[in-house]
């Protein structure tokens, strides 16, 4: 299978999982009560952990196909969440209260110390990682050999180690403020 056909295949794959997962919670509830948490659920995995897991459904795809830097595309999908969680907090709290991982997501956008160093954590992850990610396209693509050859792979180790540092705080952080997780 050529490799943007593959990636085609995966991307679908993704959002069958999405669907289903809207089409268990329109279930369970109803479809206005099961699309906002979905929503709700891809902001959490947006700004409260500290890889490109959810913007990455948009992110690598955009790159690949239309040669847009996934770091210009995570913006766009931080700025999205955001406007979600905004808009939800403001009209609707109570859909925080739907599953699990909204109720935390609710938790954590409801009280700024000290749970917004979560989304400070995830966003220096994420963007650390989207932009390695970037330059590993750039690499594999060829647009720049000299990546390796010049001083800037030094700064890049120094900013990959900062970003296992940020991962390694993320997951300090989590664990004192009592939320389980599992590597």
């Amino acid at each position: 299978m050529r490799p943007r056909r593959q990636l085609l295949v995966k991307f679908l794959l993704l959002v069958l999982v999405l669907l289903g997962y809207f089409g268990y919670l329109a279930y369970e509830y109803d479809v206005a009560t099961g699309g906002i948490a979905a929503l709700l659920t891809w902001s959490f995995f947006v700004l409260c952990t500290p890889v490109a897991d959810a913007g990455f459904l948009l992110d690598f795809p955009l790159r690949l196909l239309f040669q847009i830097r996934m770091v210009i595309s995570e913006v766009a999908v931080w700025i999205v969440a955001i406007l979600i969680n905004v808009t939800t907090l403001s009209l609707a709290p109570q859909y925080y209260d739907t599953t699990i991982v909204t109720h935390l997501l609710g938790q954590i956008l409801r009280n700024p110390y000290p749970y917004w160093a979560v989304i400070l954590l995830s966003g220096i992850g994420t963007f650390l990682s989207i932009r390695f990610g970037d330059e590993l396209m750039d690499v594999i693509r060829h647009r720049d050999r000299q990546f390796f050859h010049s001083h800037q792979f030094k700064h890049e180790l120094v900013l990959f180690a900062f970003f296992l540092f940020a991962l390694f705080a993320y997951f300090e952080l989590i664990a004192s403020l009592g939320i389980e997780t599992q590597i």
